[in-house]
């Protein structure tokens, strides 16, 4: 009996090990949106694959370089969901760039902790060399998955701030949900560990009725890094209103820190 248990439980683990991707990364593939109006639609070069990536330049006619949010969206999500959400920030000044994850959307490749972090890496890359954009103010805004890929950026590249919105300490915590252990997580986007060196401006925005990704995971993250701001909405995970007042108020007080 005991052996029969022991290959039973061997059998599961390599399931849960082998099969985890899938259920990790339940990835869209089909658009379901246009670029909005004055859009670039960009194709990098990744990891395995060409990375897609849609900038969207300041609608306030400033020709000078712009500030710009580098934005990662949450899983089950496309860039396509996104390209109309920015009308705040764009008319604030900031540009944006909306980077598809390998396996999402129209993208080719497989999504994986290393193949996301690839991409994102590489729309950075395009933005701190792209004339239009201010290198010196690019700004991580993951969202849910999208937290690892922007703490991903803010551990490997300079940035002026970060943003994190209902987001995660790591993905190993979730393991138990499946009755596996910790070191089982294939990628476990540790994005505490990704914060321990960062030291720059940080907002994480959480709802407080969120049973995806506990608010406490929010309030860790924001405990993690010195002079970080906590915003606690009354949502849960996926019908949170984009708090872009508080937004564009963090970034304002990030510049004159800046300036300083």
């Amino acid at each position: 009996m005991l052996l029969v248990l022991a290959a039973l439980v061997a059998a599961y683990l390599a399931l849960v090990f082998f099969a985890q991707r899938g259920l990790m990364y339940p990835a869209p593939k089909a658009g379901r949106a246009q670029p909005p109006q004055g859009a670039e639609i960009l194709e990098l070069p990744g990891r395995d694959a060409p990375v897609e990536a849609w900038y969207l330049p300041p609608t306030t006619g400033n020709s000078g370089r712009a500030p710009l949010l580098l934005f990662t969206h949450g899983n089950a999500e496309l860039i396509d969901d996104w390209a109309d959400r920015f009308d705040a920030p764009r008319a604030a000044g900031y540009a944006v760039l909306l980077v598809e994850y390998p396996g999402y959307g129209r993208a080719a490749g497989h999504p994986s902790e290393e193949s996301i972090g690839a991409a994102v890496l590489a729309a950075y890359d395009w933005a701190r060399a792209a004339p239009g954009v201010d290198a010196a103010r690019i700004i991580p805004y993951g969202r849910s998955l999208g937290g690892g890929a922007a703490c991903l950026v803010a551990a490997k590249r300079p940035v002026a701030a970060l943003i994190l919105e209902s987001s995660f300490t790591s993905v190993r915590p979730f393991a138990k949900q499946f009755l596996v252990p910790a070191f089982f997580v294939r990628d476990p986007f540790d994005n505490l560990e990704a914060l321990r060196g960062y030291r720059g401006p940080l907002l994480v925005i959480h709802g407080i009725n969120d049973s995806i990704i506990p608010v406490a995971h929010g309030r860790a993250l924001a405990a993690s890094v010195p002079g970080a701001e906590l915003e606690l909405l009354h949502c849960g995970h996926n019908d949170c209103p984009r708090a872009w007042d508080r937004i564009l108020a963090f970034l304002g007080d990030a510049e004159k820190r800046r300036a300083g």
